[in-house]
């Protein structure tokens, strides 16, 4: 279970929805999240009242067709999967939105179980003995 957040120059609904669904895709593709396992922000800059800021940083020429994706994902990914996965999100981005590869910026943030609430207030991933049950009529999914 990815949380995903999207932030992009200039991007209007579309833009967003094609690398929203770029990010998603290559997910599902490499490391094996549920197609319906897709929990996103994605947040257009307009340059003005919000903008994103970049440098040449490693002698990658980036422009203002800058994305930054952060992705929040429970621990255990090989560096194999996740170097697989940065490669598909950025193919797919140029497929799915146009964007260069050179503008595609990812980082991962990983954490464990109990760091993840889906709903009803409970840690849904968390141990069972380390849990209160759900609200009485709440379902409970223990799938990713």
């Amino acid at each position: 279970m990815p949380i995903v957040r999207i932030d992009a120059l200039g991007a209007d609904s579309d833009r967003l929805d094609a690398l929203g669904r770029a990010v998603h895709d290559a997910l599902v593709e490499t490391i094996g999240f549920p197609p319906d396992d897709r929990f996103q922000v994605l947040v257009g800059h307009d340059g003005t009242r919000s903008t994103l800021r970049y440098d040449d940083y490693l002698g990658i020429r980036r422009d203002d067709g800058i994305v930054y994706v952060a992705i929040t994902m429970r621990s255990g990914r090989t560096p194999v999967q996740k170097q697989a996965m940065y490669r598909r999100i950025a193919e797919l981005a140029h497929e799915y939105a146009g964007t260069e590869p050179r503008n595609v910026f990812v980082t991962v943030t990983e954490n464990e179980s109990i760091d993840w609430s889906l709903g009803h207030g409970l840690a849904q991933y968390a141990a069972s003995s380390d849990t209160v049950g759900p609200p009485s009529g709440a379902a409970v999914n223990e799938r990713h």
